[in-house]
């Protein structure tokens, strides 16, 4: 799904992982995470695809100060934490601000 998003400017937190083979409570972890994200003050939406290990996750937010404040966030550092130990094998974590968006959508 693509996430509907204001007019910029805005964040992107951009998550790029690779997924060790261990499983153990991910998806319920990712959706707990999704959940508890999208009830942030300043969340704005996310996107997320995955193939052969490799997952990208785009977060939107309305200021660095609300990435901040999910960064923090108790249970997130949580699950974060677990993913060092136990989901990845690697991750990179990007912030960036969006000033021009762009979009197409076909009539129906």
């Amino acid at each position: 799904m693509i996430a509907a998003t204001p007019e910029p400017p805005y964040y992107v937190v951009m998550f790029t992982s690779l997924r060790t083979p261990v499983d153990a409570g991910y998806a319920e972890a990712a959706q707990r995470m999704l959940e508890l994200a999208a009830r942030q003050p300043g969340f704005l939406g996310v996107e997320s695809a995955r193939s052969d290990g490799l997952g990208i996750t785009l977060s939107y937010w309305q200021s660095e100060e609300a990435i901040r404040a999910w960064r923090e966030h108790a249970e997130h550092t949580q699950v974060r934490e677990q993913g060092r130990s136990t989901w990845y094998s690697a991750f990179v974590t990007r912030v960036a601000k969006v000033e021009r968006a762009y979009a197409f959508a076909r009539p129906d």
